[in-house]
């Protein structure tokens, strides 16, 4: 890697790092390159992404950010997971991690915050924000539904009283 190469992964890591939502480091020694390709496709399915990096590069790009204080996790061979919603990549990451004793999670940062591995799993079951707007929709459509089917109910009654009485007269 040349020197404009390298400058440019610290530009890129800088921006990263300033405007993600969440950003988990783990050690990724010993994942196959098969293992390496799903856990990227589940981030990506997650709308989140999975990136390794130099860890001198990465100390550099965290200069200046507001989660600076994660640069001693940079160590040894590290990954980083990224995304904007701050669930998303501690939630796949974490799940991956359950299955593959060979991803080792080591900490982060999310919305300013830094993190150790017990607050990267509490963050990882939280819901995230997908999941969180259905909940609020979900509770709001209940009330119009209730009310729907409290109308309904009486003009249906009375449908039947006089379908009765019909039948009976006749």
């Amino acid at each position: 890697m040349d020197r404009n190469q390298k400058t440019q992964s610290v530009t890129e890591l800088n921006g990263l790092f300033a405007e993600a939502g969440a950003v988990v480091v783990a050690h990724y020694s010993g994942l196959s390159v098969a293992e390496m390709n799903d856990l990227r496709t589940r981030m990506r399915d997650a709308g989140a992404s999975f990136k390794v990096a130099k860890n001198r590069l990465a100390k550099r790009a965290l200069e200046g950010t507001p989660v600076a204080g994660i640069s001693d996790l940079f160590s040894g061979p590290t990954g980083i997971g990224y995304s904007d919603d701050p669930v998303s990549a501690p939630k796949v990451l974490v799940a991956f991690a359950k299955e593959n004793e060979n991803l080792v999670i080591l900490g982060g940062a999310a919305v300013g915050s830094i993190l150790d591995l017990d607050g990267v799993k509490v963050l990882a079951s939280l819901p995230s924000l997908d999941e969180l707007r259905g909940k609020i929709v979900g509770l709001v459509q209940a009330p119009a539904t209730k009310i729907a089917g409290v109308l309904q109910a009486p003009a249906g009654q009375m449908a039947r009283v006089i379908s009765a009485y019909a039948n009976k007269a006749a």
